[in-house]
C-alpha cells in the first residue's frame, strides 16, 4: 500500500502555518454531538479524551488504546477494574489544562459534565447513545429523564448541575470513578470516542453546539479555535495553555493551522498540486487523478484501506410516503436487485480502490464472513428482476421516492448514480440536495422527519468508530432500533427482536469465536431485512503538498493527524 509519510525522521522543524482546504463545514463543534470525520480531524487538535488512539503507520498501533488524560491504562493488577470487570478506577494527569483566563486543571468533574452532556433532547446529542446507555450504570435513568427537559439554556443547566448519573462520581479532583451495569471488554474504546471529551463548565452556558457556543469552544488539546466563521474557515492557534509533557499522544509543531471551505474537490486537488494549500479537509483526491499519481509513484499521495461499508444506501421503514411501500420487506429487496455496485465503484476510482461489499460488516472487522442473498450479474444489478419483484409486491407501476443526497465531494455522482438505477427498475427518484452540515442531523437523524417522509432513501457512509473488537461500533448503532431516536444512527428505523438479542450477546461475551457468530448471525437476518444496500468497502486516496513532513493517517478520521505534522523549514 503507497503510503505517503516522508521524511518523518529527524528533528522536527516547528512553525508555519498548516493550510487545510475543502469543501463544507463540519456537522458539530459540540463533542457531545459531532460525528463526521471531519469533525475528528478538527477534535484531534483541541479535544482530549480519557483513552485515545495514536499515530502510527504501523496499522496494528493506529488501532490501539494508549492513555490520553487518564494515566494507564486500566487493569484489574493495577487497580483501575474491579475483580467482577464492572468498576473502574482512573487517574488523571494532574497537568491538563483548559485555555481559559487563567488557565484551569481539566478535572474528573470535567469528565462527567461531558458525559451528563450526551443526552441532552435535542437534535445535536450524542449520535451512538447505545455506547452508553445500558453500559454506565445509571445512564439510562438519567438520560430517560433528561428527554422531559425544556430545550433552554436555563432549564439544560438546572437539570445537568442538580441530577447525577449514578454509575459516575469524582472521588477527588485526579480520580474519576465509574460503575458498569455489566463487564464491557470495549469499555476503554467507548472512552477514547470524542464523545467522552471532558466539557468546561463554561459549555452550561450555551445550547449544546448552537451558534453561540461554536464561537466559545475551550481547548484542552494542543490548538484552540480562535477564529470560526459558519461555512468559511477556521483558525486555529497554539494553545498556551497545553503543553507537550502533558501529552503523551499529541505535538503542537505548527504554529497555526488555517482551514478554507467552499472549493469541490478538483479544486481543492489543484491547489494542493500546486503548493498553494497543504491537506484537504473533507475530500479526498479526485477519481479521475488517482492513476497518474500512482503510476508516477508521486509521494504525496497515500492510498490507505479503511475497512467501512462506505458508502451504502439506507431504506427508511418509516417513510409515510407511497403508503408505507418501504415498510414492506418485499419492496426493500426488489431494490436491493436494483443497485449497480460496479459503477458506484467507478466514481470512488474502480476496482484498485474499492471491492463490492454484499453484507453490511466489511472485511477487517468482527462478524466479517462474505455472502451474498441478492447476487446479480458481476454485481452490476439486475432491474428486471427487481421490476418483478416490485409487481409481485403491488407495485407493478413503481413509485417516486425521495432521495436526500450530499452536495460536496463525490455525494451528488453518487445519487445519479442510484437514480439511474432505479429508474431502470421503474422507480423515480427525486432529490434533495443537503450540505454536508445538515445531513444528519436535519435529516437522517430526525426520526419526526423521517416518519413524515422528508427522505426515503439516502446514501451515507458508515466507518467504524474504533476496529478490533467492535461489535458495538459497527451493528450496534447502525441496527439496533431499541435506541432509535433524535440522534440516533439506525437511520433505516429498523428493529428486530433476533439482531437485538445477537448484538446484545456479542457484547457482553468474552469469547471471540461467540461473538464472530453472533455477529455474522446478525448481518444475515438485517440482510434478509435488506435495511441498506452495501456498495462496497473503499480505501482512500489522501494528497498533502511537498512541504507537510510525518503525514500519519488515523483509521478513525480517515485523515493525517495535523498534530503531527510539520512543515518545511524553508516554506
Amino acid at each position: 500500500m503507497q503510503t505517503a509519510n516522508v521524511n518523518a525522521t529527524g528533528s522536527p522543524t516547528p512553525g508555519g502555518t498548516l493550510r487545510m482546504i475543502g469543501n463544507a463545514d463540519v456537522d458539530h463543534l459540540d463533542t457531545a454531538a459531532g460525528y463526521y470525520t471531519t469533525t475528528y480531524t478538527l477534535e484531534r487538535a483541541f479535544t482530549r479524551q480519557l483513552y485515545t488512539n495514536p499515530a502510527s503507520s504501523d496499522p496494528a498501533t493506529s488501532i490501539s488504546v494508549v492513555p490520553d488524560v487518564a494515566t494507564e491504562l486500566p487493569t484489574t493488577a493495577n487497580g483501575g477494574v474491579s475483580a467482577d470487570g464492572k468498576t473502574y478506577t482512573i487517574h488523571l494527569r494532574p497537568d491538563v489544562m483548559w485555555d481559559t483566563q487563567p488557565a484551569r486543571a481539566v478535572t474528573a468533574a470535567d469528565f462527567i459534565l461531558g458525559f451528563k452532556r450526551l443526552c441532552n433532547p435535542t437534535q445535536n446529542s450524542v449520535g451512538a447513545p447505545g455506547y452508553y446507555i445500558g453500559v454506565i450504570k445509571g445512564m439510562d435513568t438519567y438520560c430517560a429523564a433528561f428527554k422531559n427537559v425544556k430545550p433552554t439554556v436555563a432549564d439544560f443547566k438546572a437539570y445537568i448541575t442538580g441530577h447525577d448519573i449514578s454509575g459516575m462520581k469524582a472521588v477527588n479532583d485526579t480520580t474519576l470513578q465509574i460503575e458498569l451495569v455489566k463487564p464491557a471488554a470495549d469499555f476503554v474504546n467507548i472512552l477514547s470516542l470524542p464523545f467522552s471529551s471532558a466539557a468546561p463548565v463554561e459549555y452550561l452556558q450555551y445550547l449544546p453546539d448552537d451558534a453561540n457556543f461554536r464561537q466559545h469552544t475551550i481547548s484542552d488539546g494542543p490548538y484552540s479555535i480562535t477564529k470560526y466563521v459558519p461555512g468559511q474557515s477556521y483558525l486555529l492557534d497554539k494553545n498556551p495553555a497545553w503543553t507537550q509533557a502533558s501529552d503523551p499522544v499529541r505535538h503542537q509543531y505548527v504554529d497555526h493551522i488555517q482551514v478554507t471551505l467552499g472549493p469541490d474537490e478538483n479544486a481543492v486537488q489543484q491547489q494542493i498540486a500546486a503548493g498553494t494549500q497543504d491537506m484537504e479537509w473533507d475530500t479526498t483526491v479526485p477519481t479521475a487523478t488517482v492513476p497518474q499519481l500512482k503510476a508516477s509513484n508521486d509521494a504525496r499521495m497515500g492510498i490507505y484501506p479503511n475497512y467501512d461499508t462506505n458508502p451504502f444506501l439506507v431504506i427508511n421503514q418509516q417513510s409515510s410516503n407511497n403508503g408505507g411501500a418501504l415498510g414492506k420487506v418485499e419492496v426493500r429487496q426488489a431494490i436491493e436487485y436494483a443497485i449497480n455496485k460496479v459503477s458506484k465503484g467507478k466514481i470512488y476510482g474502480g476496482p484498485s480502490l474499492n471491492t463490492p461489499l454484499n453484507q453490511i460488516i466489511p472485511p477487517g472487522n468482527v462478524g466479517y464472513e462474505e455472502f451474498n442473498l441478492y447476487p446479480t450479474p458481476n454485481n452490476s444489478g439486475d432491474p428486471a428482476k427487481c421490476k418483478s419483484m416490485l409487481a409481485a409486491a403491488g407495485y407493478p407501476n413503481g413509485f417516486t421516492l425521495i432521495d436526500v443526497y450530499r452536495t460536496s465531494g463525490k455525494h451528488p455522482d453518487i445519487y445519479q448514480s442510484v437514480q439511474a438505477d432505479l429508474q431502470a427498475c421503474g422507480i423515480t427518484v427525486k432529490g434533495v440536495p443537503s450540505k454536508a452540515s445538515d445531513y444528519y442531523g436535519k435529516y437522517l437523524s430526525d426520526p419526526t422527519g423521517s416518519k413524515k417522509g422528508t427522505w426515503d432513501i439516502s446514501e451515507p457512509g458508515w466507518i467504524p468508530d474504533w476496529y478490533g473488537n467492535n461489535a458495538r461500533s459497527v451493528m450496534e448503532p447502525l441496527l439496533d432500533g431499541r435506541t432509535y431516536g433524535p440522534g440516533s444512527t439506525d437511520w433505516s428505523g429498523y428493529n428486530n427482536a433476533t439482531v437485538n438479542a445477537d448484538i446484545d450477546k456479542a457484547l457482553t461475551s468474552t469469547d471471540p469465536a461467540e461473538v464472530q457468530k453472533a455477529m455474522h448471525e446478525a448481518d444475515v437476518q438485517a440482510m434478509k431485512d435488506a435495511v441498506i444496500v452495501p456498495f462496497q468497502t473503499q480505501s482512500t486516496p489522501l494528497m498533502r503538498s511537498e512541504r507537510v513532513h510525518n503525514a500519519i493517517e488515523l483509521p478513525s478520521s480517515v485523515q493525517y493527524d495535523v498534530t503531527q505534522i510539520w512543515l518545511n523549514p524553508t516554506s
